[in-house]
């Protein structure tokens, strides 16, 4: 231990030196050397076998030997030629950027293929490569079914949770409010029959939270006539009380898998949460569109709406919910784009693809 010691107080008083002065010059000599450096390899090539052609035509001038025009038609041959090769040869590399531009733009499907022109260590790379890339759609596969299962668990415990609250909690106190209705209107002392009828008032609206609470949960109607009914019952319950035009517009031509529309309903249903909670708007517009490739939902308000940089860069529920949107869309390989500006209303568009939900 004592011997390490010393070396590791001189790394320590040595390391700011080198720092100091790492950062690289702008301008000059070195700077056009590395931007030199930093040129396409086939422009390295060319320039490089150009240069030793400068070089070699120099050295016949300085002969004192004229150039004649098959000389010069000749170089030139022997120029395009070069650089037709060239290109030929890396060409398999030129491929290989491009499959690897495509995967990440997100095309996974995306495989290098087999070249003539290229060498065993270029073909070596290429196969790596396509190796990696069905290892990583095994993953992105294995990934998506689990999240299939962790949104059907969860929907199913949702969903028994909304029955017992339905069936039994609710059940149980509708009787005590029939009882306590009983007992109010047989009571004689007015003092108690007024606690009674509190306490019936107050069972009541417990009675009444219980259901919305069940519906927000699971909502039915999600599992008995789809995702448009449970929008337009969404669009009913959230009209009452609030004074809000919700309209739902469809145009629905295939059903739609389980998760995907569980997933596009909570999606609707926490944009349409925000917009009453927090937006202030006078309509809000529900709109769900499907065909054979994709499913469409889009909702818009016109209230204050936010900047969504901010919102996201802050704490709070808001950012909570959109935080929940995204993470529901992409667990069904979606996507979720936000709109909004400060007094310019929301729009929310969660885009899911069916091929590969199916």
């Amino acid at each position: 231990m004592s011997a390490t010691v010393p070396v590791s107080r001189e790394i320590t008083t040595s390391l700011p030196i080198p720092l100091r002065h790492a950062k690289p010059k702008s301008g000059g000599t070195a700077g056009l050397q590395l931007a030199a450096l930093r040129a396409p390899l086939v422009v390295k090539l060319v320039g490089a076998n150009l240069a030793v052609v400068a070089i070699l035509v120099a050295g016949w001038l300085m002969t004192g030997h004229p150039m004649s025009a098959a000389i010069i038609l000749a170089l030139v041959g022997v120029i395009a030629i070069h650089l037709l090769l060239v290109l030929v040869a890396l060409r398999p590399i030129r491929d290989l950027d491009a499959v690897a531009s495509r995967v990440w733009r997100g095309d996974f499907g995306a495989r290098v293929k087999r070249s003539a022109v290229a060498d065993q260590e270029v073909l070596r790379v290429g196969a790596m490569f396509n190796i990696l890339l069905d290892s990583l759609v095994d993953d992105r596969a294995r990934m998506r079914a689990l999240a299939n299962e962790v949104i059907a668990a969860g929907e199913i415990e949702r969903a028994t949770l909304a029955r017992e609250l339905h069936d039994s909690t609710a059940q149980r106190l509708a009787a005590l409010l029939l009882q306590l209705s009983a007992a109010a209107r047989d009571c004689k002392d007015p003092a108690l029959a007024a606690r009674l009828l509190a306490a019936r008032d107050a069972a009541q609206e417990l009675t009444e939270e219980v259901r919305v609470l069940s519906q927000t949960l699971r909502p039915s109607v999600l599992d008995d006539l789809g995702l448009v009914a449970a929008l337009q019952k969404l669009a009913r319950d959230s009209t009452n009380g609030t004074g809000i035009d919700v309209d739902v517009e469809f145009r629905e031509s295939s059903a739609l898998p389980s998760n995907i529309a569980s997933a596009l309903y909570r999606v609707a249903q926490e944009a349409v949460r925000n917009a009453v909670a927090h937006a202030s708007p006078r309509r809000i517009r529900i709109v769900l569109q499907t065909d054979a490739a994709t499913a469409r939902l889009e909702v818009y308000d016109d209230g204050i709406g936010f900047d969504p940089g901010v919102v996201e860069r802050s704490e709070g529920t808001l950012k909570g919910g959109l935080l929940s949107m995204r993470e529901r869309v992409a667990l069904v390989d979606g996507g979720l784009e936000i709109k909004s500006a400060p007094r310019g209303g929301t729009t929310i568009v969660a885009t899911v693809p069916l091929e590969s939900a199916a």
